[in-house]
């Protein structure tokens, strides 16, 4: 009876060895694993057509909650760890975070400063607490003394992103 139990346990084992991993996403949504491809579009189509640049952005949110838009901008800075944001530059030289609906889809986790995006979704402003800023700054693997000096929450525009191509 143990040898039937051992044998069993043995070919079931090499068995499930054997099988290939399901795909966990839709086809055409890209995810970190992906080399960071011109015009690859991660998460849902963006609509380019209707696309402003990041400079507008300020103006379009002001004395507004929220509101949906299409923006193109340049990666300043993104997620190193799973590529589940990046920073993209505003007019004034700020930046501003992008993070992805839900986390249904993340970008390449290659280094993406400098490239241009186009991303749709809603923007609008948010107080980022500290916990936040520092979870944060480690994914973008600064030095631990820059972290520890994270002491207060701030306000930013964030932008909650349906859809990203990388240009």
């Amino acid at each position: 009876m143990n040898k039937a139990f051992l044998l069993l346990f043995l070919a079931a084992a090499s068995l499930s060895c054997n099988q290939t991993k399901p795909a966990t996403e839709a086809p055409g949504t890209g995810s970190a694993t992906t080399p960071a491809t011109t015009g690859t579009t991660y998460g849902a189509a963006v609509p380019e057509a209707e696309t402003i640049p990041a400079t507008q952005l300020s103006e379009e949110v002001a004395g507004k909650d929220s509101v949906q838009a299409t923006v193109a901008a340049e990666v300043v800075e993104s997620c190193q760890a799973k590529g589940c944001w990046m920073d993209v530059k505003l007019d004034d030289n700020s930046t501003m975070k992008v993070t992805f609906r839900d986390y249904g889809f993340f970008v390449p986790v290659e280094d993406l400063k400098g490239r241009q995006v186009i991303f749709t979704g809603i923007a609008k402003r948010e107080v980022i607490s500290v916990e936040d800023q520092r979870h944060y700054a480690t994914d973008a693997g600064k030095p631990e003394a820059e972290i520890a000096a994270i002491t207060t929450p701030k306000e930013e525009l964030r932008f909650v992103a349906d859809g990203v191509i990388l240009k």
